[in-house]
């Protein structure tokens, strides 16, 4: 078994993950290399109570040119054929678009998270029509469609800049009717898990257009794992030791296959490499101790290595599963 990462946990004696898991799965392996994600950074124009990057404005965590240019580097001698940028707010990172043009230029698919506020910082004007320009998929995060639910996630005023953006990119030509990628992705308000994921995408889709004549594509529900500021919020309120159990008792084996740990690679802003962005925000970085930079390793070296696992990773494998496409079974 792999060695158990220890959480900030009160567990009270619960049975840890790697424990629960080897009835079902011996070992956790990546048994394939379809996705290379990359975390550009920390810094983040919002600070979102449920983040598990903790990002914010006031993060120096960020990706320089020379790190961007080795992945780029790295990337062109695979054939790896997506590619995942994500934050903090990856835009707001100086190399952002450098990485997109190469991968893009590569026939790559980029898929960009996007907290959709961004498209209205200083200096991204034209960021919409850099978007549609390189066709990226679009991840969105909008964990509600209701106005006071984002603002308390979120920060006042979020919610009116997110309709706004999310109508500035249907005019561009994401969204149906267009064939550029919408998606749009929910987090629970709380310490609770997400409903079904198909259900609350028909809601979505529903409210949005009646009131504010928006349409996407898909809804991804993801959980909010337990680290980082999360878990900070969950302490302070006393609810960090109820929301562990609520994980723990919602653990599903049928989601053992789809977990994105195995079809992916993380890498962080310093180059550093990682199973999942989870394992990244927790310093659980590959290479036994010695962390392992993503160019001194080949794509067929990160097969069949075993996955790092800890307690949050009953977050991924709670009731219908969590990814970075959403639910899993």
């Amino acid at each position: 078994m792999p060695a158990h990462i220890s959480l900030p946990l009160s567990s009270n004696g619960a049975v840890k993950f790697q424990d629960r898991i080897r009835e079902d799965a011996p070992r956790l392996d990546r048994t394939e290399l379809s996705t290379l994600q990359i975390n550009v950074g920390k810094y983040c124009n919002q600070t979102c109570a449920h983040c598990h990057v903790g990002a914010g404005p006031h993060r120096k965590e960020i990706m320089t040119e020379e790190t961007a240019n080795r992945i780029i580097e790295w990337l062109e001698e695979t054939q790896i054929p997506n590619v995942d940028i994500t934050g903090g707010a990856p835009e707001l990172n100086a190399h952002f678009r450098s990485i997109v043009t190469h991968a893009r230029r590569k026939g790559r698919h980029v898929m960009v998270r996007c907290n959709l506020t961004v498209v209205y910082e200083p200096g991204q004007e034209d960021l919409i029509d850099f978007y549609r320009e390189n066709r990226v998929e679009l991840i969105c995060s909008l964990p509600c469609y209701l106005e006071e639910n984002v603002n308390a996630q979120r920060g006042d005023g979020v919610f009116e800049k997110s309709i706004r953006a999310l109508r500035d990119l249907n005019e561009a030509g994401f969204g149906p009717p267009g064939d550029l990628a919408l998606n749009l992705v929910y987090n629970p308000v709380d310490d609770n898990l997400p409903p079904p994921q198909e259900a609350l995408e028909a809601d979505y889709k529903r409210e949005l257009l009646k009131r504010y004549g928006i349409r996407f594509h898909h809804l991804y529900t993801i959980t909010n794992m337990p680290i980082t500021r999360f878990a900070s919020y969950l302490k302070v309120n006393g609810k960090l030791d109820s929301y562990m159990t609520t994980l723990r008792e919602a653990y599903n084996p049928g989601t053992l296959p789809g977990l994105m740990c195995r079809n992916l690679i993380s890498v962080g802003w310093d180059g550093v490499l990682y199973d999942c962005d989870f394992n990244q925000m927790l310093d659980m970085s590959l290479g036994n101790g010695t962390p392992l930079k993503l160019w001194d390793v080949a794509p067929a070296e990160l097969l069949g290595r075993e996955i790092l696992l800890g307690d949050h990773c009953y977050g991924c494998t709670a009731g219908a599963g969590s990814s970075c496409g959403g639910s899993l079974a």
